[in-house]
């Protein structure tokens, strides 16, 4: 297989794309493709939204096949395919078989398919970025989704001492716990935990990370009292729309050193940029881009032209 990481051709369009359910809002398009301009690299990404196609999620390779016809890169695969995908590729790297999802698809020039994660790794460059020395030792994870289990191995592969991960679902939360066990250092535990045990668990982290829909734009709140954030030195929060989140200000509030899903979101598109393209993105500057259309965006004035997976979906 030809190696999905050399650079693409120097003439014609990098086409790439977005294939998932409801995608019409997602600003991967603006974010891929402002990057894209930046570094003078004609690039098109489109998005595949299986509700506009009149397709089901099972159609997903189907539209792979059909993208190789079309001469595309690769792409981006968000809720509910993430899962769905893997039959149909040809190889699967390590950090996706380690969350058990893929976000991005390379296709090589021979039309092979190449399945790759980088929400784990897009979690883990904002986290050090964001909270620089924060301490891994015991941190609560709230979510089993798949933003909860790309969070949870980056934060094995951190080096966490203990993780809790808490869901509504208990049965997810055991089946991530157990997923996340084998990364972990000698001596580092995950346990799972239900939602009622979540205040008893967070007296005495030093670290949190919310995974759940809530605070995003249309689930607006907070995902727990927000008295029981007193004493946790940080908090890293998945959501991106809004960047700001009852969380984040909430924990601010109480002294907690914070991460938005901003830079999440960033990294693992500037990731998968790269994969599509062989460039190196400037994650600063698609973060800046991600602020402007964000805050285009609550201001009310639509979605900016051509749109990192929303991180509600980064499932």
């Amino acid at each position: 297989m030809q190696s999905t990481t050399t650079a693409t051709a120097t003439t014609g369009t990098v086409r790439t794309g977005l294939i998932g359910a409801g995608i019409g809002p997602s600003l991967s398009p603006a974010l891929h493709e402002r990057e894209a301009s930046a570094l003078r690299l004609p690039l098109r990404y489109e998005r595949w939204d299986l509700d506009a196609l009149g397709a089901a999620p099972a159609d997903v390779g189907d539209l792979l096949a059909r993208a190789c016809t079309e001469g595309y890169r690769g792409l981006n695969i968000t809720h509910p395919c993430k899962q769905l995908v893997i039959p149909h590729l040809d190889t699967l790297s390590p950090d996706a078989a380690a969350v058990g999802a893929v976000n991005t698809v390379v296709i090589g020039a021979d039309g092979s398919l190449a399945g790759h994660n980088t929400d784990w790794s897009g979690f883990r460059d904002g986290l050090r970025e964001g909270l620089p020395g924060a301490s891994p030792d015991r941190v609560v994870l709230l979510g089993a989704g798949g933003a909860g289990a790309a969070a949870g191995v980056a934060l094995a592969r951190e080096g966490v001492c203990a993780l809790h991960v808490v869901d509504v679902d208990g049965e997810r939360a055991a089946g991530l716990a157990a997923t996340l066990t084998p990364l972990l250092a000698a001596g580092a535990t995950v346990t799972a935990h239900p939602r009622d045990e979540l205040a008893e668990l967070l007296t005495g982290a030093t670290g949190v990370v919310h995974a759940t829909p809530v605070g995003m734009a249309d689930h607006p709140g907070l995902p727990f009292d927000a008295d029981l954030l007193a004493g946790r030195p940080w908090v890293a929060e998945i959501v991106y729309r809004p960047l700001d989140t009852a969380l984040l200000r909430a924990a601010r509030a109480a002294g907690c050193r914070t991460v938005d899903g901003g830079r999440m979101a960033v990294h693992q598109a500037a990731e998968a940029f790269r994969l599509f393209t062989g460039r190196t993105p400037d994650p600063a500057r698609m973060l800046a881009h991600l602020a402007e259309l964000v805050d285009a965006e609550q201001a009310g004035h639509g979605t900016v032209h051509d749109t990192a997976q929303e991180a509600g979906r980064v499932a």
